[in-house]
């Protein structure tokens, strides 16, 4: 059975997550088009610790790290969030991880975060993963058209929503779904 977490970043986390950020396993799917230096990447990490709207933590699969999962731009007056999350380590794709990843974020925005609403933007070229969003209920609401410039061309960008109400129509289906897979689907 996988065992798959999801736990806060840690400080011994600072090198891995640059690593895996400049990867050519992540970095095309991200909206910057140049390699993270480590200037820049120990700022950002260093203003984690007090963020007040975000949350990052780190995706394990039988205690090894394999990648990130985020909530940002939390907005209790609007009751929403943003979120994005990257499985760093290509030979743990296919196992059902980033499923099990989709339904624990969501399961944490709608739960101990109590908002209303979960949205997120995906390049348009990166299919599977919009289309996950949306095979678990994440509704299209937009195309930003030439949003993004990335080698020197630029693309388009799916935005996605999933609203609570709809998520609760849905939620025991993907729980089960999860379940008979052999992973262990409790509270977020």
């Amino acid at each position: 059975m996988p065992n798959v977490t999801l736990r806060p970043v840690a400080a011994d986390d600072q090198d891995r997550l640059l690593a895996w950020r400049n990867s050519p396993a992540v970095a095309p799917y991200m909206y910057s088009d140049h390699a993270i230096t480590a200037q820049e990447h120990a700022a950002w990490f260093a203003r984690l610790p007090g963020l007040t709207t975000a949350i990052y933590w780190i995706i394990e699969l039988d205690g090894h790290p394999v990648g990130l999962a985020n909530v940002v731009d939390i907005d209790r007056r609007n009751r929403r969030c943003a979120w994005a999350y990257y499985l760093a380590d290509p030979a743990v794709r296919g196992l059902g991880i980033g499923s099990f990843v989709e339904y624990w974020v969501i399961e944490h925005v709608f739960g101990p975060l109590d908002l209303d609403k979960l949205w997120c933007e995906v390049l348009e070229g990166n299919t599977d993963v919009w289309q996950r969003h949306m095979a678990f209920g994440f509704q299209r609401e937009a195309l930003y058209r030439d949003h993004v410039i990335k080698g020197g061309q630029a693309l388009n960008v799916v935005g996605l929503g999933l609203l609570r109400a709809d998520w609760a129509d849905l939620r025991e289906g993907f729980r089960a779904k999860l379940l008979a897979k052999g992973f262990a689907v409790g509270e977020a």
